[in-house]
C-alpha cells in the first residue's frame, strides 16, 4: 500500500476540521494536537485478528470529537489517530471489551489503535459517553428502578453509526479525500460491536473482523451466573483445583477424538466425558498442596456449566462453555464456576461481574438485589425478562445479513472453542441461523473455530493473528480465506503448526504426515 505524503504537520489544527453533519447530534468541542516519536510494541494478544507489531517514531495527529444527543444528557469522546505521512488511504475503526465500548483510556482500544498506527491506517475509536471502566455501575441507573437506556443505546449501537459518520468526515478534512477502504476489528465486545455494524448499519465499513461476539448478550451475560445459581441452591462450594482436575481429565480423555493427541479438544461434539465418573478420585490439589478428593458438589458444577442453564423443569436457556474453558478462573482469572476459599477449605461462590450487573443493575434494576437468596425459578424468569426488556437494544443475533451482503461487505469472525466466558457455541448457533436464511452465506461471512483458544486470547490453541490480513485480501482482492494459519502449544512445550478452516469444515489430519506441521491437515 503506497504512503500517502501530501498531509503535513501544519494541517494538524481544530482550524482543518469542520464539525461534521451528524442529525441528531450536537458536537461540544474538537481538538487537534500532533504527536510525534510514537513507539510502542503492541502484542497479538492485545490486538486481536493481527500479528504482533512494533510502533517506531510514528506521527499523527491526535483528533478528539466530544458531543451530545440534545435531551439525552450523554458526553460521548471519539478519538482519531490520523497517520501525517505514511496513510495508506484506509480506516481502521477498533472495538472495545466488557462493559467498555472503547477510547483511548480503555487499553485494548488504544493498543489497537497503536497497532493500526504502525500499519499505516487512520483508526477510531468511541468511548460511547461511558468512560473506560469495566463497571456499569456509574450509569447503569438513572435512580433505583430506572434504567438510563440512552447510555445502553450509545453502547449497544447509537455511538457506532456516529463514530464511523466522525471518522470518516475528519479524514477527509485532513487529508482532502475519504478512505479508499474502511474497516472494523474487535473482540467480545469488539466483536458484538462489528455485528451490530453489519446488521443494523451494512454499509458504513467494507470489511469486518469480529472476533468471539457476544451476540446474544442478554442471554449469556445471565448465563454466566448459572454455575454460581447451581452451587447455592446446593449449598456447597468445590475447590478450583477440583474443577481443574475435572477439565485436565475431560481433556486427556477427548483430546485423541479428532485423530491427533495433542493436548487440543478439536471435535468437541464427541466428548460425552463424565465427571462423576471421578468422583473420589484423590488427587493433589495445587491451590493447598495437599491431597484431596473429587467431591460430587465439583462433579455437579462441571456437569452443570457444560451443559450450560435450563429452566427448572429441565428446558434449554442458553449453552456452557465447551468442555476443556477453564471454570475455576485459577488459570485465567475469569470464569465462571470460581470459588474463593479459605486456608481451612471453607469455600464460597465468587461470581463473574458481568452477570451480576447485568442482572442487579439491569434486569432487577436494584443494585442491592440479593443474588444468593435467588430461585431456580427466578432465574429462568430473569433470563426471559431480560430478552424482553433488551433483546431489540443490544442483541446481534439478527440472521439477516441481507443488507451487508448487497453492501459487498466482507466478515470474519473467530471463536476459541475453549472461550471461558462467552460459549462458542452461540456463535455457531448464530451461524447456522444466517446459513438457512442465505446457504451462500460464505460468499461474504466465514466463521473460524479455534481449539484451545480461550476468550479472544490465550490458552494452548494459539492466536489466529492472519485474520484481519485474509479479511483485506478478501475485500480488495477477491481472494476468500478458505483456512488460516496458526501455532498451538504442543504437549511438550514447543510450537506446533495448524490451519483453521471456515465452518462447518474443520481440520482433518491425513494420519500419516508429521501432525507437528500443517502439512497433514486440510479442510474437510
Amino acid at each position: 500500500m503506497a504512503s500517502y505524503l501530501n498531509a503535513t504537520t501544519s494541517l494538524c489544527a481544530p482550524s482543518t476540521f469542520t464539525f461534521p453533519d451528524l442529525y441528531g447530534a450536537q458536537i461540544l468541542s474538537l481538538s487537534a494536537n500532533l504527536v510525534t516519536n510514537f513507539s510502542e510494541s503492541v502484542k497479538d494478544l492485545y490486538y486481536f485478528n493481527h500479528h504482533s507489531i512494533k510502533v517506531e517514531n510514528a506521527t499523527f495527529c491526535n483528533v478528539t470529537v466530544s458531543y451530545t444527543h440534545p435531551g439525552q444528557e450523554d458526553h460521548i469522546n471519539i478519538a482519531a489517530w490520523l497517520p501525517v505521512d505514511t496513510w495508506n488511504e484506509r480506516l481502521q475503526a477498533v472495538g472495545g471489551g466488557g462493559w467498555v465500548a472503547g477510547g483511548t483510556n480503555f487499553f485494548l482500544s488504544a493498543s489497537s489503535m497503536a497497532g493500526a498506527i504502525g500499519s499505516g491506517y487512520a483508526t477510531i475509536t468511541t468511548d460511547a459517553g461511558l468512560g473506560a471502566a469495566n463497571d456499569a455501575s456509574p450509569w447503569a441507573l438513572l435512580s433505583p428502578g430506572n434504567v438510563n437506556l440512552y447510555n445502553l443505546q450509545n453502547l449497544a449501537f447509537v455511538s457506532l453509526n456516529d463514530e464511523a459518520i466522525i471518522g470518516k468526515s475528519l479524514i477527509n478534512d485532513f487529508y482532502g479525500k475519504p478512505p479508499k477502504y474502511s474497516y472494523w476489528s474487535g473482540c467480545s465486545q469488539g466483536g458484538r460491536q462489528g455485528l451490530m455494524l453489519a446488521q443494523r448499519y451494512p454499509g458504513v465499513y467494507d470489511g469486518i473482523a469480529a472476533a468471539a461476539p457476544a451476540i446474544n448478550w442478554n442471554s449469556f451475560f445471565t448465563a454466566t451466573f448459572w454455575p454460581q445459581l447451581v452451587m447455592n441452591l446446593a449449598g456447597e462450594y468445590p475447590q478450583g483445583c477440583e474443577l481443574d482436575e475435572l477439565t485436565a481429565a475431560a481433556i486427556s480423555a477427548c483430546d485423541g477424538l479428532d485423530g491427533v493427541v495433542d493436548g487440543l479438544v478439536s471435535n468437541i461434539k464427541a466428548c460425552d466425558f463424565d465427571p462423576f465418573t471421578l468422583v473420589g478420585t484423590e488427587f493433589n490439589c495445587s491451590t493447598t498442596g495437599t491431597n484431596t478428593k473429587i467431591s460430587n458438589i465439583a462433579a455437579e458444577v462441571a456437569n452443570s456449566t457444560w451443559t450450560g442453564p435450563r429452566t427448572a423443569d429441565g428446558r434449554f436457556l442458553w449453552y456452557g462453555p465447551n468442555i476443556g474453558a477453564d471454570l475455576s478462573g485459577i488459570l485465567t482469572s475469569q470464569a465462571l464456576a470460581s470459588t474463593t476459599c479459605t486456608a481451612n477449605g471453607t469455600c464460597k461462590g465468587s461470581p463473574n461481574p458481568l452477570g451480576t450487573q447485568w442482572i442487579t443493575l439491569f434486569i432487577e434494576k436494584n443494585p442491592d438485589f440479593d443474588l444468593a437468596s435467588m430461585t431456580h425459578e427466578q432465574f429462568d424468569e430473569i433470563l426471559h425478562a431480560g430478552w424482553q426488556q433488551y433483546h431489540s437494544i443490544i442483541d446481534t443475533d439478527d440472521a439477516d445479513l441481507s443488507g451487508f451482503k448487497a453492501a459487498g461487505g466482507k466478515m470474519m469472525t473467530y471463536h476459541g472453542l475453549s472461550d471461558q466466558i462467552i460459549p462458542a457455541s452461540g456463535t455457531e448457533d448464530y451461524y447456522n441461523e444466517v446459513t438457512k436464511l442465505d446457504p451462500n452465506v460464505h460468499d461474504y461471512y466465514r466463521y473460524f473455530e479455534v481449539p484451545g483458544l480461550q476468550h479472544c486470547a490465550n490458552g494452548n490453541g494459539g492466536q489466529p493473528t492472519a485474520v484481519f490480513d485474509a479479511l483485506v485480501a478478501w475485500v480488495e482482492d477477491g481472494i476468500a480465506p478458505e483456512s488460516l494459519p496458526v501455532s498451538p502449544t504442543g504437549l511438550d512445550g514447543t510450537a506446533i503448526e495448524r490451519i483453521l478452516c471456515p465452518y462447518p469444515s474443520v481440520a482433518t489430519y491425513d494420519g500419516v504426515s508429521d501432525p507437528a506441521t500443517a502439512d497433514g491437515f486440510s479442510c474437510a
